[in-house]
């Protein structure tokens, strides 16, 4: 069977853009990092098994824009691009210069934003034959395989401008059954271009769950995309792919190796199990995680290899908490937090400000709450009401002015709502506050100078991370004065 010749793009947006086909936040960094595009390693792998021809372009991390992006494209017959919220507009503009160089090109778009609203997505442009409903693996294999659009679950195109929309798959359950990632990644990818401030470097990322149990009301992906329910790897299939990565980047150099599901520490069971399986290997590891471990597990964990956890506490107010259906209370995740110290777990803390509830008051309360905690490093950013989440929701029934615009033209996030009390472009002021109070404190300073002592590559990547975190915030700064960038917009 001759295969379509497939494409799986995560596009060029703005500089140093970290898009949707892994981010769960996508948007422009002060510190250039990316994450991987671990979606559409899947049906890249699928392709490639059913004997067609297959590449991952990751085009920010590899420094590729619109124009070689196009050029690359008129070589192929079929482009999957996952698109983002902050993405879109410049997503459909790149895919409507490729249908200009190659009229035969068949595209699709994936990802969150064509599964809430994909008829506004057909809509946008004619250079879109298709769109996806949530996870896309099967969908767009069997479209490079040559089957009809209409036999195809899970997909909506248009048909005399009516938008038609065949009923998806149930999610699939037996994840053993997708080939690995990683000999993707070998394949395709560059791993050394991949850097993320609190991971090591060079990483790689895989997926060993899909889905998140957890009900947080602003959390993109299980709601729009891979749902609540959590399906698992069997744990010798996530060994054996950690084994042969190990083996297989050792040129590249490779120090870590992350899990980037929506939680990866969800059962303590699994996690049990999986540190066993992990051990003999002798290798770092760094995942997600919510702050639900005990000590004992997370003891196991630690002994097995786990270096960093990445946790989403969110507010440092128990209430917000509540209002975000987050289910761990702020005392919980201190104690958590104390736990994996004793154990040598790093923790790298996600704030969020803006959320239902928040005031300036509570905003107070989460940075002396941070500074309290000291987490290894921290990441704040504002509140984002992703379409198609409950936070949305949240916002609109509660006359939450709302704005169109997700980013300023550096592709760094805006914050999409204003309180009565509390506006856009205040939360902005407050998550430099935040950063600020939090890393010019003796205890920080220490830490990162204490690592970077003895390691002349990690001096070198501080170095160069404080100089882009600074050109970045001072470039931001000068546009706003200029009036080129807005706090926010309507």
């Amino acid at each position: 069977m001759d295969l379509l010749k497939t494409l799986l793009l995560n596009p060029p947006s703005f500089e140093k853009f970290d898009g949707g086909a892994g981010s769960r936040w996508p948007a422009t960094r002060e510190i250039e990092s990316y994450w991987y595009p671990v979606w559409l390693g899947y049906p890249a792998g699928m392709i490639r098994d059913l004997g067609g021809h297959s590449r991952v372009l990751d085009t920010s991390p590899h420094h590729i824009g619109p124009e070689e992006t196009i050029q690359i494209a008129a070589d192929y017959e079929f482009v999957v691009l996952f698109t983002s919220h902050v993405g879109f507009t410049k997503d459909v503009e790149l895919v409507e210069q490729m249908k200009v160089l190659n009229p035969n090109l068949k595209i699709a778009f994936v990802g969150p934003p064509v599964t809430t609203h994909p008829e506004v997505a057909l809509h946008a442009s004619a250079a879109i034959d298709f769109v996806t409903h949530k996870e896309f693996d099967y969908a767009v294999t069997r479209f490079a395989a040559g089957e009809a659009l209409d036999t195809i679950p899970g997909v909506h195109f248009l048909r005399d401008d009516q938008m038609v929309s065949n009923p998806p798959d149930p999610p699939v359950e037996d994840l053993d059954r997708f080939p690995w990632v990683t000999q993707i990644w070998k394949r395709d990818l560059d791993i050394t271009r991949y850097n993320v401030p609190f991971l090591l470097h060079p990483y790689i990322a895989l997926y060993s769950t899909r889905g998140c149990p957890a009900l947080c009301t602003f959390c993109l992906w299980p709601q729009t995309f891979d749902g609540h329910r959590w399906r698992t790897r069997s744990v010798a299939d996530v060994r054996n792919e950690v084994e042969w990565a190990l083996d297989a980047f050792k040129p590249e150099g490779l120090q870590e190796i992350f899990f980037d599901d929506d939680t990866f520490t969800y059962s303590p069971k699994r996690m049990v199990e999986m540190a066993k399986a992990f051990k003999p290997l002798n290798f770092q590891w760094s995942s997600t995680s919510r702050s639900h471990l005990d000590y004992d597990t997370l003891k196991v964990l630690a002994d097995s290899g786990c270096r960093l956890f990445i946790v989403g506490f969110e507010s440092g107010n128990d209430e917000i908490l509540k209002n975000i259906k987050k289910g761990i209370s702020a005392q919980r995740s201190l104690e958590f937090v104390k736990n994996c110290k004793k154990v040598g777990i790093k923790v790298h803390a996600d704030f969020i400000i803006g959320l239902p509830g928040e005031t300036r008051e509570t905003i107070r309360e989460t940075i002396e709450y941070a500074k309290t905690m000291d987490p290894e490093t921290l990441q704040v950013s504002v509140a984002h009401a992703y379409p198609g989440t409950e936070m949305y929701e949240w916002f609109q029934n509660h006359g939450i002015i709302m704005h169109t615009r997700m980013s300023d033209e550096l592709g760094q996030q805006l914050p999409m709502a204003n309180f009565p009390h509390l506006s856009g472009a205040e939360m902005l002021e407050w998550v430099h506050r935040f950063y600020d109070e939090y890393y010019f404190r003796p205890k920080p300073i220490l830490r990162i100078l204490g690592n970077a002592m003895f390691k002349s590559n990690e001096r070198k990547r501080l170095y160069k991370e404080a100089k882009e975190f600074l050109q970045t915030r001072a470039r931001r700064r000068e546009l706003v004065k200029a009036g080129e960038v807005t706090p926010h917009t309507s």
